[in-house]
């Protein structure tokens, strides 16, 4: 290899590395999915899995919000860790945080193609890492289209859907896993509700898990108006309790402006504890107008359609819905255009008088709410700038940055080099010339090829 062809081989790696790096630096951007997961972990809000939105594709995605900022939700800024993701393709699935120290990713269940997929995959933020764990106790089966809720430790997952020899099954069990000990357990199924899937689910206070609607068959929706055309929805006139201090069961009717039945939505517990607020979801035509935000009061279980202002989004179902400092985030999900409407919606919940859809977050938390009315988990946690996570993100734009500064300037310095040379080669061909010329023999072919321009190698 001639020197000449080496220097455009060098400028060839390094613009090649230049443009890998700048390729890491462009923002990531997702497509829009449904049937994901969202767990808050340390101020980040982590998606992972979930289904595009022409139902072709199962995926595999996973990144992360940063809500310790403030953001506008037209401008969100993810974070991609999907090259770590060694989860397979899933959706459907349920996640909660969980471990020793509450900072733990776990993933349970969900649909996938793949048939080496785990039960249960863990996430550690601060290492960055995955594992699928040794769990002992009751064989369990995969089930998906169901909620986890963590309390003390333990992750609860009652029934959801399961595939039988010929249709699909709903299961009728309360599986709890212990994601301290690493264990599996069961809850009393006595008084228990009728086996269900798509339902909405909270944790309340008084360490009850409230669950409330979904689907009991199978369910075919219209995609356009989100109404059920096949099969049934739980009905909203009741609601289910589940004491996870004394395993057991009651139930409470409710009143007032019911909603109609309907699953995939999503459910969260108010700033003050004594309300859930719903959103979105399949539903049972009423044979009116309906809307999509219900309110359920606590303190006397009735249901009423809260004040809003602001511009109101398109109902969406199977997204993903978490209390963060004093907003309701709403995540992707199915029934909206992402060129139109952002993936992640706020709803501003810090005013039970008037609920307000915004587009900015700001997160800090007013004064006038109690950090003892907060639900758990809900709020962010102080800052954690100094833990390797939350650096993560800078150190690698910082890298990139240096990185691509490096490359610049190697690029600048071969082309340097290959304009010396080749300004050498010049003179030495002008003198061959002028010498080939006074001999009558003429070098113009040789001096032409020294400076050939190699486009297709760049």
């Amino acid at each position: 290899m001639s020197k000449n062809s080496l220097v455009y081989f060098l400028l060839c790696i390094l613009f090649q590395l230049l443009l890998e790096v700048n390729c890491q630096m462009m923002p990531f951007k997702p497509g829009a999915i449904s049937g994901h997961t969202a767990t808050l972990i340390d101020n980040k809000l982590y998606i992972l899995g979930g289904i595009d939105a022409k139902r072709n594709f199962i995926l595999k995605d996973f990144f992360y919000l940063d809500v310790s900022v403030t953001f506008n939700t037209q401008n969100l800024l993810w974070q991609d860790l999907s090259n770590i993701d060694m989860v397979p393709s899933h959706h459907l699935a349920t996640s909660v945080k969980g471990g020793a120290n509450n900072d733990t990713l776990f993933l349970y269940g969900g649909d996938s193609s793949n048939k080496t997929t785990a039960l249960v995959y863990t996430f550690d933020p601060q290492s960055i890492t995955w594992v699928t764990p040794n769990i002992a106790g009751v064989n369990t089966i995969r089930k998906f289209e169901l909620t986890g809720v963590n309390h003390d430790g333990k992750m609860y997952l009652f029934s959801g859907i399961t595939y039988g020899v010929v249709t699909l099954t709903f299961v009728d069990d309360m599986l709890i896993l212990d994601t301290i000990n690493l264990s599996w357990g069961k809850g009393s199924l006595v008084n228990a509700p009728t086996p269900r899937g798509d339902y909405g689910v909270a944790l309340l206070p008084n360490k009850n898990i409230i669950y409330i609607g979904g689907i009991v068959t199978t369910v075919v929706y219209d995609p356009k108006t989100l109404n059920i055309v096949q099969g049934d929805a739980s009905t909203l006139s009741e609601v289910y309790l589940y004491d996870t201090i004394n395993d057991n069961w009651s139930t409470k009717a409710t009143s007032g402006r019911i909603p109609s039945n309907r699953a995939a939505f999503s459910t969260v517990l108010g700033l003050d504890g004594q309300r859930i607020i719903i959103f979105g979801g399949e539903f049972i035509n009423p044979g009116y107008l309906d809307t999509t935000l219900y309110v359920l009061d606590l303190t006397n279980f009735t249901w009423y359609v809260p004040k809003i202002s602001g511009k109101i989004p398109n109902p969406r179902i199977r997204h993903q819905a978490n209390v963060i400092g004093k907003y309701m985030v709403i995540s992707f999900g199915f029934g909206y255009d992402n060129t139109i409407e952002s993936d992640i919606l706020l709803l501003d919940i810090s005013n039970n008088e008037e609920y307000v859809w915004t587009t900015t977050f700001d997160p800090t938390v007013p004064n006038n709410i109690s950090s003892s009315l907060l639900p758990p988990s809900s709020s962010p946690s102080p800052s954690s700038s100094s833990s390797p996570t939350s650096n993560a993100p800078a150190a690698v734009i910082a890298g990139a940055t240096v990185g691509s500064l490096f490359g610049v300037i190697l690029l600048s310095f071969g082309g340097f080099l290959l304009y010396k040379r080749n300004k050498n080669k010049q003179k030495q061909k002008d003198i061959i010339q002028i010498h080939g010329n006074e001999g009558g023999y003429n070098n113009y072919n040789h001096g032409q090829e020294l400076t050939t321009n190699h486009e297709p190698i760049i």
